[in-house]
Formats: C-alpha cells, structure tokens, sequence
C-alpha cells in the first residue's frame, strides 16, 4: 500500500512539472501593468467557463485597488504576495501570502496585489476574465 502512494504521488508529481515544463509564457494582458508573464494552464480566461492561469511578477511589480465581476482564487507558487482588500493600493496595511497559500478575491470587491520578491501565481476564476480598476488612471489600458 506505501509503495502505490508513493508511485502514485510521483506520478502525480511527474505530471505537474512536466505541465509546467510546457505550459506557454507570453506578456501579461493589456488589462494588466506592463512587466508580468502570463500562461493558460486550462480553459480560455476570453470565454466563459472555468479557467486556469498562472502569472509572475518581477519584485515590485504592483496591481493598483480593481475588482472583478466574478470570484477569483489566488494561490502563491513562489516568492511573496503582498494584497489588501481596499480601495487603494497600501503597503503598510498589507497582509502577505506565501508559496502554499491562497486567498479569495469575491466578486466585485476592491482589492489589490504586489510582489514582495519575484513571485509565481495561480488564479483560478470564471470567464471572461474582467478587470475594472478603482481609479480609472490606473488602467494600463488607457495610457
């Protein structure tokens, strides 16, 4: 029985890091402040339905207070995330997630992130992928 954990827990193992080996890193959205990677894990963030990406963000890199119409979870792989639930972005109020943490952003509620260190993320949300900055000079979009 320890044997088929064990071989079952490697191949599960095997199969994480050889998704990650192949997953496609491209530039962050336009939705998004210029500076982060970004890959599909599963679904299409444009559509609806379930989706799955994974992001990473240089030391520093800052997503000014948003929200979105739908849930989303956001788990930390590596590094450090600072975030807060606000209308402005606060680093002195700022609680940090770890690698093995997660939070969850609801729906339509404030909130904001920043990179502690270089730092890998998963969402998980629903689609379409919507994003609707507090302070509209805040959108990399419009600048």
């Amino acid at each position: 029985m320890k044997r088929l954990l064990f071989v079952t827990l490697c191949l599960c193992l095997a199969g994480s890091a050889a998704q990650a080996k192949t997953l496609k890193w491209m530039d962050g959205p336009p939705g998004l402040p210029d500076g982060s990677k970004f890959a599909v894990v599963t679904g299409d963030p444009t559509k609806e339905g379930k989706f799955v990406i994974r992001a990473k963000f240089p030391a520093g890199y800052a997503v000014p207070a948003h929200h979105h119409p739908t849930e989303e979870r956001v788990a930390v792989l590596s590094g450090r995330l600072g975030y807060g639930m606000s209308d402005k972005l606060d680093k002195a109020k700022a609680k940090t997630l770890t690698a093995g943490h997660h939070v969850v952003m609801k729906a339509d509620m404030n909130h904001w992130v920043f990179a502690r260190s270089p730092t890998t993320v998963q969402v998980t949300g629903n689609g379409p992928f919507q994003i609707a900055y507090v302070d509209p000079k805040d959108d990399p979009r419009t600048k």
